[in-house]
């Protein structure tokens, strides 16, 4: 009868522990991210983003004017999270359409890293954070033909890189993830606030980790609605009591020591 009892306990303490993927008992953790520091996001997805007292993360470039530097400045002390995009955001200009000079191709490990770094004294002068989190310009972790992954790993720079992926791109073993190749769902295309929302069912379906990818909201290119944004927002906010809305840098820090 003892051995009934221990064993009943130990069932009962594993399906707990395995409920709580994320602080206060919540099911699942959605990080939102955006990139580009584009207008949109300054007119729109932050507005949203206070309404519905959430936060997200914004991953910047160094196009920022001084005009709207304080408005970013302002966003960080909101809650929301600056994080490092590169100064300029080099791609394959075979993948997308790009000022030459920003080619990737044309790039070496120390010249992406080099910018890397100067990305973060530039993010330090906004928002005076000692480290920020990365991804990927085009989520290409290569700069001509080689994989600067473990070179930016040695290099101390960043601890946590976000990638992309697609609607699968769910996190459940921790133990597994690579910090600096996170992925997350990259919403490219005429998706509905419901799309949205059937991403965050899923995560809590599964009791881990999403992270949505976005550019433009309710403008500028690869555009998510406004109207799809605000509707995935409000789902967030009425189910705090189950998913923990988070930033990726706050979420990276969790689950790392999960």
């Amino acid at each position: 009868m003892k051995r009934l009892t221990i064993f009943l306990l130990l069932v009962s303490f594993t399906a707990y522990g395995q409920q709580q993927t994320a602080p206060n008992h919540k099911k699942a953790i959605i990080v939102l991210t955006y990139d580009d520091a584009i207008m949109s996001q300054l007119n729109i997805a932050i507005p949203q983003l206070d309404s519905a007292h959430l936060k997200g993360t914004f991953f910047l470039t160094g196009n920022i004017t001084p005009q709207v530097l304080p408005r970013w400045r302002e966003a960080f002390n909101h809650g929301h999270e600056l994080a490092n995009h590169t100064l300029y955001h080099p791609c394959l200009l075979t993948n997308v359409k790009g000022n030459p000079i920003n080619n990737s191709e044309n790039y070496t490990v120390y010249g992406i890293l080099r910018e890397i770094g100067m990305m973060n004294n530039f993010l330090y002068a906004i928002d005076g954070a000692s480290t920020h989190t990365y991804a990927y310009p085009c989520t290409e972790s290569k700069v001509g033909g080689v994989d600067y992954v473990d070179s930016l790993r040695k290099s101390g720079l960043v601890k946590y890189a976000r990638m992309g992926g697609d609607q699968n791109a769910i996190v459940t073993d921790y133990s597994k993830l690579d910090p600096l190749l996170v992925p997350s769902w990259a919403v490219v295309g005429n998706y509905t606030g419901n799309d949205l929302i059937a991403f965050v069912k899923k995560v809590q379906a599964s009791g881990g980790m999403g992270v949505f990818m976005f550019h433009g909201v309710g403008g500028d290119y690869l555009v998510t609605s406004a109207q799809a944004h605000r509707e995935l927002l409000k789902y967030l906010s009425q189910h705090k009591d189950e998913v923990w809305v988070t930033t990726f840098k706050g979420a990276m820090e969790y689950v790392s020591g999960k």
